[in-house]
Formats: C-alpha cells, structure tokens, sequence
C-alpha cells in the first residue's frame, strides 16, 4: 500500500492499523481503537481490579497510559514517525473499577517537527477524569511505505 495515493482519513486509517499490529502494551491492557481522523483519535478502556490502587481508584498511570495511546495515534495519523517530547496530566476525578474511560485526543497545533495535542478522559458518564497535553516531535522514519 503507497500511502502516497491516500486520501488523509484513509492514510490515518491506515496508519493506526500498522501502529496498532505493533503495539502490544495498548492491546495488552485491553485498549480498544474507537475512531482516528487526521490529528485525532479515541481509545476506550475498561478499569480491572488489577488496575486500582491503595485508595481502591485506578492508579494514575493507567489513565495517563490511556490518554498517552490516544496521542500516539492521533500524532502518528499522518504516516511520520512521531513520538512524545513532553506530557503532562491534570487529574480532575476519580475513576474506579468497572468505569470504562475513554480518551479523545485532538490536534492543537501541528508545525514542523512539533505537534501539541490535548486529550480529554471521561468516563462512562462522560464526567471528565483527566486532561492530558502532549507535545510530540516526528522522528525518522514513516509507518507505511511512500
């Protein structure tokens, strides 16, 4: 497949399933690929017991893993290798065991090599848990052949 010869929402398609192949944390945490777009994406996941912490919320890392996938694919979605330069998370809510969070990661700015990307995570309810910004930086290399 010439991703040269794709429309942009069928080469960000085509991007998050050659992304997707590869990547087994997402997959192994039980991620699924709801949507991506040019410069968007949405991954749900659902919070396991092994998931919770101390407090008996979800830990912290997993929501920011869930927000860090939905960045990947949403600054991978143009077939440059692009990979996170800085990220950061605000916790706004707890989530708890059974919740199903999703994360809907969109572009802000895309300029040369740097790209900064927010991701809103809510719940099943659609209460937002966390804000997520990532700064992104492309890399050499592309997903799919030009």
């Amino acid at each position: 497949m010439s991703a040269s010869n794709l429309s942009p929402q069928a080469l960000a398609e085509a991007c998050a399933r050659a992304m997707w192949d590869e990547d087994k944390a997402s997959r192994h945490l039980g991620m699924e690929l709801l949507a991506v777009a040019p410069g968007e994406a949405t991954l749900s996941m659902a919070i396991t017991e092994a998931m919770t912490n101390g407090h008996g919320t979800c830990h912290g890392g997993y929501i920011f893993t869930l927000a860090d996938s939905a960045f990947a694919f949403a600054c991978n979605s143009y077939n440059q290798r692009t990979v996170a330069q800085h990220c950061s998370v605000t916790y706004i809510a707890p989530a708890f065991r059974g919740d199903l969070l999703t994360a809907t990661a969109r572009e802000v700015s895309r300029r040369g090599r740097g790209g900064i990307y927010d991701i809103a995570i809510t719940n099943q309810q659609g209460e937002q848990i966390a804000e997520f910004r990532g700064h992104s930086r492309t890399v050499k290399g592309t997903l799919l052949p030009e």
